[in-house]
């Protein structure tokens, strides 16, 4: 894809998944890569991955709740490869509770906002700058089906990524006039190691609801976030992007 190669890119919860699919995607175009991750085993893993492909990439240990280690992240780019062009902000998942939304306790709800939506600000608070230094970037935020459409009992995890949706459109808003692209992916359900967890009834019922009645490969959501860092999105910024089969087709 044009635009990407010789690009520096950070890529948060890259370890596994959804996050690891898209920092092997970038690297296979081309990018330089700051891989991140809380986990630094899996991290390392994506590292090896990448490197034994002849890419190039770094890893970082980062708990994106914590401001500082988001502000290395950061800095990791510009003093390794000399600035920031792109970011794909995946960290999230607090695996709270599924129940009603006056059952929510207050500690899953403030754990699950801070994980994702709260962080992925904080990430983009320190990833801006560093691209408007540059003169250019594009930022990728994981968001989801769920934060476009209401979904039974994940209260806390649909309002954050409803929020990472409207930081998304907003950011997209005030930084266009300086050449700063922030879009959206939206995953339907995704073959992760996480899914693999859950029982197989509701694996079954999320496969029934998607209209191609098959879950996504995590590849099927790098391609999409590839696409939107590179030059051949230069004109789409703003837009959370459905990759679910079809799943929002009816709404």
């Amino acid at each position: 894809m044009k635009g990407i190669n010789g690009k520096t890119a950070v890529v948060t919860g890259a370890g596994s998944g959804i996050g690891r699919a898209p920092a092997l995607r970038l690297a296979e175009e081309g990018a330089n890569v700051v891989v991140t991750d809380v986990v630094e085993r899996t991290g390392r893993e994506t590292i090896e991955m990448i490197e034994d492909a002849g890419g190039e990439a770094v890893f970082l240990e980062v708990d994106v709740t914590d401001a500082s280690d988001i502000t290395a992240m950061v800095e990791k780019a510009t003093d390794t490869y000399g600035g920031l062009d792109v970011a794909h902000n995946n960290a999230a998942g607090a695996g709270t509770e599924m129940v009603p939304v006056a059952d929510v306790s207050e500690e899953d709800w403030d754990k699950e906002t801070e994980i994702t939506l709260k962080a992925t600000w904080q990430c983009m608070r320190h990833e801006i700058p560093a691209m408007l230094e540059s003169g250019d970037g594009a930022i990728v935020n994981t968001a989801s089906g769920a934060g476009l459409k209401g979904q039974r009992n994940v209260g806390p995890y649909s309002a954050s990524k409803h929020g990472v949706v409207g930081l998304t459109r907003t950011a997209a808003l005030e930084y266009a006039e300086s050449d700063v692209r922030v879009n959206a992916v939206c995953p339907g359900p995704v073959d992760t190691p996480a899914l693999s967890e859950t029982p197989d009834e509701m694996r079954e019922n999320l496969i029934a609801a998607v209209p191609l009645n098959r879950l996504a490969a995590p590849e099927e959501i790098a391609n999409a976030v590839a696409w939107l860092c590179s030059d051949e999105a230069s004109y789409v910024t703003g837009h959370p992007l459905p990759v679910d089969g079809g799943n929002m087709a009816g709404h």
